[in-house]
Formats: structure tokens, sequence, C-alpha cells
């Protein structure tokens, strides 16, 4: 079975986004291939309900059998409250911490993200990593779209 890749908000803009086009465009062509399924929860959806209809439709395009709905539950909220406790970042990102809990506590294969500031940064990885493992969860692979791209046919 593919695996599924949780995609947060910023892989959606991604697609309108010159600087991130290119590799988030391959990675959904890929999703169209059937080379990956997308998570999709609950946060994302509302984060999408104020944007421009061009980018709040961009999910319509996909097979249901590609796209797993994910809800923010009360085992998810108290994660993300436990990365915002440790520090690993502040308050106001509450939603990458919410993002990173819903992924981690459904056991998605892997995060996508273009937040290198909160999310896609080796040293945060490192400490959401290790909330996860001292809450009981599993290591989560957090990605940019471009290192997903050819991701089952290396080595």
């Amino acid at each position: 079975m593919s695996p599924i890749v949780y995609v947060d908000t910023s892989v959606i803009g991604g697609v309108f986004d010159v600087e991130f086009e290119l590799w988030t465009n391959l990675f959904f062509k890929a999703v169209h291939k059937g080379e990956f399924r997308i998570g999709v929860s609950s946060i994302l959806k509302d984060e999408l309900l104020n944007a421009p209809t061009h980018v709040s439709s961009f999910l319509d395009k996909f097979e249901a059998d590609c796209v797993i709905d994910l809800a923010l539950d009360k085992e998810a909220i108290h994660l993300a409250d436990q990365y915002l406790k440790s520090g690993i970042v502040g308050k106001g990102s509450l939603a990458d911490c919410r993002h990173i809990a819903t992924a981690t506590v459904n056991k998605i294969d892997i995060l996508a993200s273009w937040n290198f500031k909160h999310i896609v940064n080796l040293n945060k990885i490192k400490h959401y990593n290790g909330i996860n493992i001292q809450n009981g969860y599993g290591i989560l692979e957090i990605r940019t779209p471009r290192e997903l791209i050819d991701y089952g046919n290396r080595g």
C-alpha cells in the first residue's frame, strides 16, 4: 500500500507559489499516480475556508481513495499542548503543533510541509519526536515535498 503523507496548508499553498510550485506539483502528480495517499486534517480544511476558491477547492481534484480524512481529536490536542509546554515553539504556532500531533497520533508515514521555521527544521523535528517518544508515540518523518519525489525508487 502507498505511504500516507500528511499535507499541511503550506503544501497546498505551494501549488500556487512560484518558489515551491515545481516540487509541489511533482509531488501531487505522484499522488495522482498512486505513489502516495494524502492525509488531510480538519485543521487544513478549516485553514482553507477563507482561501481563494482555486486554493480551497484544490483537494477536490483527487479521487476519494487517495485522500484520508483525519480529525483533530482530544489525543492530538493533548500532544500538541505537550509540544507547546516543552517550548519547541511559541503559542502562536499552535496550528503547526496540531498538524504534527494529528499526523503522529494517526501513525501517518510522513508529514510534508514547506514551513521551514516551525516544522521542517532539524532541531525542531528532534524535539517533536522526543516529545512523541516520551508520550508513547513513534517517530514522525517530516520532509518537504521535494524530498518525497521518487521516494520509493531510491537505492
